[in-house]
């Protein structure tokens, strides 16, 4: 965008309280433009309660620009679990109802609802492991056969499955990726289930409708370039330009889609 515009776009991090800091920096700002909110999906689908002016809301919170890119998870299993498909998988946690564990990266995010939304669309019962941090110390506790399985981004799971570390079993993606052809979606085996984590850019509510047409030309410009694109895509992020309107529209999709797991594990944290 830098290029396109000919202006610096200076990236500011603002971390803290689960993602509401940056919210809070991002929605006191300036309506004129020039300040840009790149927020992730798990602020849109944050657990209620777990940290304040989360989870955020569009239109009600910010005005949308775009779509940046998406990030697929996968499902992988341990090689001492003798499995080589979910379908396998979903038999065999039918035949030991609460006793397979499944190790997640961090208690309300994306893998965490991911797991949940498996267990309420195909009626079995998995045992939750959370991890902190990277996703190493999960992804050893899988291979030594600790955890049955892991539910991770696509990305930093492919290193273990080109060495068989771990079984690959589905990803999250609409269709089967062009470099593993041979690996299946989760929704050819659970319908409608795709999983992916995402980026957005937003823009506080009040700026102008040809301030915001204008920054979602220069992302859709800046994501349709090659060097931006394809560098994204050998880390396994996918650019999926949108017009404001369809950033919507995908977000309110998204929202309803993941619901139920929300409240699943908001009852769990209540007990």
């Amino acid at each position: 965008m830098s290029r396109y515009w000919k202006q610096p776009v200076v990236i500011v991090n603002q971390p803290g309280a689960s993602g509401s800091v940056s919210a809070t920096v991002a929605s006191q700002a300036a309506p004129d433009g020039y300040t840009l909110y790149a927020p992730t999906l798990s602020l849109f689908l944050a657990v209620p309660g777990r940290a304040p002016n989360l989870p955020l809301m569009v239109p009600r919170d910010f005005a949308p620009v775009g779509f940046a890119f998406e990030q697929l998870l996968a499902i992988a299993a341990s090689p001492k679990l003798g499995i080589k498909t979910l379908q396998q998988l979903l038999d065999l946690a039918r035949e030991k109802p609460g006793q397979l564990s499944y190790a997640v990266t961090g208690v309300g995010r994306l893998t965490h609802l991911t797991g949940e939304l498996l267990q309420l669309n195909t009626g079995i019962k998995l045992q939750t492991v959370p991890y902190s941090g990277s996703s190493a110390q999960a992804t050893a506790d899988v291979y030594a056969g600790r955890i049955a399985i892991i539910i991770d981004g696509y990305t930093g799971l492919a290193p273990a499955f080109q060495s068989g570390t771990l079984v690959p079993l589905a990803v999250g993606a609409a269709r089967r990726l062009p470099s593993v052809p041979d690996l299946p979606t989760i929704a050819e085996t659970v319908p409608d289930l795709i999983a992916s984590s995402w980026m957005a850019v937003l823009t506080p509510n009040g700026t102008p409708e040809p301030i915001i047409a204008k920054a979602s030309g220069a992302l859709r410009a800046a994501l349709e370039m090659a060097d931006v694109r394809e560098p994204l895509a050998a880390r396994g992020s996918f650019t999926r330009p949108m017009s404001a309107d369809e950033v919507t529209v995908f977000i309110r999709n998204q929202q309803i889609l993941w619901k139920p797991a929300i409240k699943q594990i908001a009852r769990g944290m209540q007990k």
